[in-house]
């Protein structure tokens, strides 16, 4: 198995050169030949790695051992689904999956690009080509998934106690899909810049990977925190660890990216900016797998040793300087076709989003790589805590909370007063009746949370308007009843009110954070069988310990039985696992969760005459989080989802009523 797999990645290796090669031979009209084939080894390649990924799974299901990936990351004991998941928990494995997922996208974005874009076909095969080179290069000599073990072992390690969760099955599959999907827009926009073919038709090739992109970021981001709410024994859901701010970072730079190219579309403005970001969220990537596979950070994501971080800087390194030159060679083309008429209008709302989505960003790569550069220069580390982060944040996310609202309600080039006060009269308001209703909940004393929720009351407000608005007009026009009217406003314009109900979800769920960070409550005790103690009003009687063992682990169970002024909440199990094929112990957090609070428990010990040590926090509103990732998802679907012929073929008259209310 081993050497049919190293065979595999050497012929994977060998056909990435030649699609390059072929690529860019068959730039020409008369070497279209040359092109057809590298387009053909593009799905050879994808067949290799098929081939090969399989032939891992297929190695980590039936144990064998003799394969460091499957030694190192499974064991006999381990349960199949986990034994999968065993695949991208190891640096060659989730190298493979990247390499795999890459060649996989790119034989779709040949195949959706057949009839058109031909001109930046060659350089865009060219572009995926070279990093399927990368990505083979270091399977096949770096970092191989089928490299031997001296001594096979009669079992292996099996996973990381951290990574026996359901959500490690769902989280970085899709952080893989929003990491490499991305290098479809990244190759589209070197092949315009190559090819100086830099109006707006290379966007609308790359409009929908971004999305898909973008989605798979941020629900693999919300599925992350899930796990480490459920997982992890701080009893939270983010402490911008690096490995966190990796992923969230081309998150960021996407989101800026999908707000900027509307811009181009409507204006033809910030074509510079959307080539930057594009090229920027890529590199950023490439940054969090970095980060995840080289260990020069401390990460609660640091599960074994890697050695591919050195080529992955090289690889980010090379990408910048490509971007950069390209784009600064080509700034002539870059001329906007329009300039900027008023500060409030609606592309300069998207400026100024822009410009505080990037200064997130860079505050977060500030922070992140700061240990590390303290470290080299100073000789010692200086840590950065997450105070840092969330005073930076704050501001910054109160004022994009902002954003979501205006901005879908100021006009394009310029809004008047008139228009201005029309729009927002409903959500000041709104706001306006919310201030006393704020201030009857604990929030009054807490200014700064107290002016979150009034902000995302009026934003929230702001894009139920347009939601109403939009229905209205419809309706206006006859024949269709105000339900009819909501969902045909939908169906004909995905894009904007998928748009609007991502914006939904992303309130509810900064309400929910806000709401969380501020009013937790905490307690750590010991409890024998019948003592109890209280946290935030709640009665936690410990009623029994159990103790069990199975083929795998080896688990303590509390027991514990919650009240409120005397009557019955719930009954948590809170454990404390011991696998048996790595000694590695770890948490079964107990959590009772309703849209008000969660209640979440951990077992930190249990001493032998059954004192059980307790930590416990009640948390408001934290499934408001979940909620939001929901209604984002919903969103996201909705803008992304293909729309008919029929319906782009018609223009009725309510579209024409919309876009010259916006």
């Amino acid at each position: 198995m081993s050497l049919f797999g190293r065979a595999i990645l050497l012929v994977a290796f060998a056909t990435a050169i030649f699609a390059v090669v072929a690529a860019v031979h068959g730039r020409t009209p008369r070497n279209r030949r040359w092109f057809r084939a590298a387009e053909r080894a593009i799905f050879a390649l994808f067949g290799l790695l098929t081939i090969g990924i399989v032939t891992l799974a297929v190695a980590l299901l039936t144990d064998h051992f003799e394969l460091e990936a499957v030694s190192r990351y499974s064991s006999r004991a381990l349960e199949s689904h986990f034994k999968l998941t065993a695949l991208w928990a190891s640096q060659p494995g989730s190298l493979m999956f990247w390499a795999w997922l890459l060649a996989g996208f790119s034989s779709i974005a040949i195949l959706t690009n057949r009839n058109r874009n031909r001109e930046l076909m060659p350089i865009v095969v060219a572009t995926l080509g070279t990093l399927g080179v990368f990505f083979t290069m270091l399977l096949s000599f770096v970092a191989s998934p089928f490299a031997t073990v001296a001594t096979v072992p009669a079992d292996g390690q099996g996973l990381t106690a951290a990574l026996r969760n359901p959500y490690m099955i769902a989280h970085p599959p899709l952080l893989y899909l929003g990491y490499v999907s991305i290098a479809i827009p990244f190759a589209f926009a070197i092949a315009a810049l190559v090819t100086r073919r830099l109006d707006s038709a290379w966007l609308a090739s790359v409009r929908r990977w971004t999305l898909a992109s973008w989605a798979f970021l941020g629900i693999g981001i919300v599925l992350g925190a899930k796990w480490a709410y459920e997982s992890l024994t701080f009893g939270g859901y983010w402490i911008w660890d690096p490995v966190e701010n990796a992923a969230f970072l081309p998150w960021l730079m996407a989101t800026a990216f999908l707000h900027s190219v509307m811009v181009q579309e409507r204006r033809g403005m910030l074509k510079v900016w959307n080539l930057a970001l594009i090229i920027s969220t890529f590199a950023l990537t490439l940054f969090g797998t970095f980060l995840t596979r080289s260990n020069i950070v401390s990460s609660v994501h640091n599960f074994g040793a890697q050695t591919v971080g050195p080529y992955l800087l090289g690889a980010i390194i090379a990408v910048l300087a490509v971007g950069i030159y390209l784009i600064v060679t080509r700034l002539p083309y870059l001329r906007s076709a329009h300039s900027l008429e008023s500060y409030f209008s609606r592309e300069a709302i998207f400026l100024y989003n822009n410009l505080l989505l990037v200064g997130l960003a860079f505050a977060v790569i500030w922070g992140t790589v700061f240990p590390v550069l303290s470290e080299l220069v100073r000789g010692h580390k200086i840590t950065v805590g997450r105070g840092f982060f969330d005073q930076v944040a704050a501001p910054i996310g109160v004022a994009l909370l902002i954003l979501t609202g205006v901005g879908p309600l100021i006009p394009w080039r310029k809004a008047s007063f008139a228009v201005v006060r029309r729009r927002f009269v409903v959500p000041l308001i709104a706001t306006a009746v919310a201030v006393p209703l704020v201030l009857l909940t604990d929030a009054r004393s807490h200014w700064m949370t107290a002016v979150v929720l009034l902000i995302a009351v009026f934003s929230a407000t702001c894009v139920v308007t347009e939601f109403v608005r939009g229905t209205k007009v419809r309706h206006a026009l006859g024949g269709v009843s105000w339900v009819g009217a909501f969902t045909q406003m939908i169906a004909r314009n995905r894009r904007r009110y998928g748009g609007y109900i991502v914006h939904i979800g992303i309130i509810v769920a900064i309400v929910g954070i806000a709401a969380s960070r501020t009013f937790l409550s905490e307690g750590n005790f010991e409890l024998r069988p019948g003592q109890s103690a209280s946290v935030a009003g709640y009665t936690f009687t410990a009623v029994d310990s159990q103790r069990a063992r199975d083929a795998n682990k080896m688990t303590v169970v509390s027991v514990l039985k919650v009240t409120r002024d005397g009557s019955s909440v719930a009954t948590m199990r809170p454990a404390k696992r011991i696998y048996l094929s790595n000694g590695e112990t770890g948490d079964e957090i107990a959590i009772n969760t309703s849209p008000r609070r969660d209640i979440w428990v951990n077992l930190a010990g249990m001493s032998e005459n059954r004192v059980a040590t307790i930590h416990v926090f009640v948390n408001p509103m934290v499934s408001w989080i979940w909620a939001g990732g929901l209604i984002f998802l919903l969103g996201a679907i909705v803008a992304g989802w293909p729309t008919g012929r029929a319906a782009r073929a018609s223009a009725p008259a309510a579209d024409r009523s919309e876009r010259a209310q916006a």
